[in-house]
């Protein structure tokens, strides 16, 4: 059993009515050999479970790199590091450790902990795309209720009207976040991620009321309206629009 199961095993599931500011949170990031789900494969993951009231004294981190059985493209490799050769060596096999990684989220889930990632349907797609490349049961299954997520990316696109880039090194800087670690580690990256939740709880005290039960139809919501006016902007300028949803929910 990971520290991570021993630690949600403790924990009563939360309520529906808890909010963003209040709830505990599950982060999650990986680094991949590409941007493919399916095709390419998730080389490093780490989990963080963190009690809002106690903040990083009291996280809870577990760490995963796996060999990915996929040739790491020359652009992942340039920004996150890893190469076939150091992946080979040092990595473990994906189906004990993709199942790890599935069930701590799943245990989560059934608490009624969200899981966090900054533009989070790409790594739960990655997830889901290797738990199917090694026959293991979908994240979908495992879980008792729909999955619950809570995307910084989509958060901050609402409540913030800022011009410039919004990647997580952008946004953690606007948000006045530190890092902790160098960014393109799975476990900085993280960490940075769920440090965001109470700098945007505090500034934007809408989002921070939102409830768990609301939470997922507020950002599908917010993300279709900032894929609308996205679209504009592209095709004033002769670009393809995105198509991409959510997580599907609002898919052209």
């Amino acid at each position: 059993m990971t520290e991570l199961l021993q630690a949600l095993d403790s924990i009563a599931a939360q309520s529906e009515d808890t909010t963003l500011a209040d709830t505990r949170i599950l982060g999650f990031d990986t680094e991949t050999t590409g941007t493919r789900a399916g095709s390419d494969a998730i080389c490093s993951a780490t989990l963080v479970l963190r009690d809002p009231a106690l903040g990083h004294d009291g996280d809870v981190v577990d760490e995963w790199l796996m060999n990915p059985h996929r040739p790491v493209s020359p652009g992942a490799s340039r920004v996150n590091g890893f190469t076939d050769e150091f992946l080979q060596a040092n990595g473990g096999e994906p189906v004990e450790l993709l199942e790890a990684i599935a069930s701590v989220i799943a245990e989560a889930q059934n608490r009624r902990i969200p899981l966090l990632a900054y533009n989070a349907p790409f790594d739960v797609h990655m997830l889901e795309g290797d738990l199917a490349r090694w026959d293991l049961k979908p994240l979908h299954e495992r879980l008792n209720d729909d999955l619950l997520v809570i995307d910084p990316l989509v958060i901050d696109r609402k409540v913030s009207h800022r011009k410039g880039k919004r990647t997580l090194t952008d946004t953690t800087f606007y948000y006045g976040v530190e890092p902790h670690g160098d960014f393109h580690d799975a476990t900085a990256d993280t960490i940075a991620a769920v440090d965001l939740v109470a700098p945007i709880a505090r500034l934007h005290p809408d989002a921070a009321a939102l409830r768990l039960d609301e939470l997922m139809d507020w950002q599908r919501t917010a993300h279709a309206e900032w894929k609308e006016s996205f679209n504009r902007w592209l095709e004033a300028r002769g670009r393809r629009p995105i198509r991409e949803g959510w997580f599907g929910k609002d898919q052209d």
